[in-house]
């Protein structure tokens, strides 16, 4: 017996909605790395992009445990000596684009990589409950509802 090794042409991708509203960050990021990685699928293969494409809505509504609101900060440099920037969890969550609270969770969970950076273009995130994908009829992914800790009350 062979160990089976999917090629792109045999790959098909589905699209899921998923609602984060009220949704544990972190738990939301793992479930929705391994949907875009495709190691959710019988078939999956490491070196091919065999995930399925993921939405998801209400990003702005999406819950930090703790004290990770207010305590979690993101870096980043400017390249400019003496040009490190952060931020809090709150400050973008508040601000003009609480999805890529969302975004970066899910993207540091992928391989950094050109494999890593294909499987991220699968993932759309939206701030609030409208999203342009209605023509790809998305199947809707309950994920809240799978485990009692995943959602969480503000």
């Amino acid at each position: 017996m062979k160990t089976y090794s999917a090629k792109p042409s045999e790959v098909e991708a589905k699209w899921l909605v998923i609602d984060a509203e009220g949704v544990v960050l972190g738990r939301l990021a793992s479930e929705v790395a391994k949907i875009i990685r495709g190691k959710h699928k019988p078939t999956y293969t490491p070196h091919i992009d065999c995930g399925d494409h993921v939405v998801i809505i209400n990003a702005e509504k999406v819950h930090l445990t703790g004290r990770k609101r207010e305590n979690k900060v993101y870096y980043w440099h400017t390249g400019h000596p003496g040009g490190i920037k952060s931020r809090t969890a709150a400050k973008i969550l508040d601000g003009a684009h609480p999805e890529r609270v969302i975004e970066k969770a899910v993207e540091r969970m992928v391989p950094r990589g050109p494999l890593g950076r294909d499987q991220m273009r699968k993932l759309r995130v939206y701030a609030g409950a409208e999203h342009p994908h209605e023509a790809q009829q998305p199947a809707v992914f309950d994920f809240a509802s799978r485990n009692p800790k995943n959602k969480r009350n503000a």
